[in-house]
């Protein structure tokens, strides 16, 4: 399985190596021919505001946006969600979401980097036990549309969930040390 990770700016070496240790074959996106021949991607967590402007300044948002909508598998996260969903609270006015996602999120809902925690998650689509989220100005999912499954809570807030083949996390799954996130996501694509 060739799996895209968005290599504009933020985690993507990370999503990379945790795709690596499961098998998949993780291919760096910085440009619109770098999409070919992909059966899932990734939009790892960094900074939502610059993330928005590379889309635009790579020539990936056009084609980035067409692919999602057709139904290309996807994991977001953090920065990755904000990137990805219907609107943004709290984000810059110039910020254009791709809108692939059914929420309503809160930039830095959390706080700023001084308020970053972790903290363990019973994930519904996860065994093994609790999974150790890591959030970092993590966004806050303020609403979900009715087609999302809520797969994780933190004090009630959803925190994980899927729509369809588009998964998304406030939190950072490859700073866990844990695999299975991605673990679950690439078997729900393959």
């Amino acid at each position: 399985m060739k799996v895209g990770v968005l290599a504009l700016q933020g985690a993507f070496r990370e999503h990379a190596e945790a795709l690596g240790a499961l098998g998949a074959e993780a291919a760096l996106v910085r440009r619109p021919e770098h999409l070919g021949g992909l059966d899932a991607i990734v939009l790892p967590g960094g900074e939502s505001t610059t993330i928005d402007k590379l889309l635009d300044t790579s020539g990936l948002r056009a084609p980035l946006t067409g692919l999602l909508r057709g139904g290309l598998p996807l994991l977001a996260t953090c920065a990755g969600l904000i990137v990805c969903a219907r609107e943004i609270v709290d984000g810059r006015p110039d910020q254009r979401p791709l809108g692939v996602i059914d929420a309503t999120v809160r930039r830095n809902g959390y706080g700023r980097q001084r308020e970053s925690f972790e903290a363990d998650l019973e994930v519904r689509a996860l065994a093994g036990g609790p999974f150790r989220g890591v959030f970092i100005r993590a966004p806050v999912v303020e609403r979900v549309g009715p087609a999302v499954e809520v797969l994780a809570r933190h004090e009630g807030v959803p925190v994980l969930g899927r729509e369809g083949p588009a998964w998304f996390a406030s939190f950072h799954p490859e700073l866990a040390g844990d695999l299975r996130v991605h673990e679950a996501f690439l078997h729900e694509v393959s």
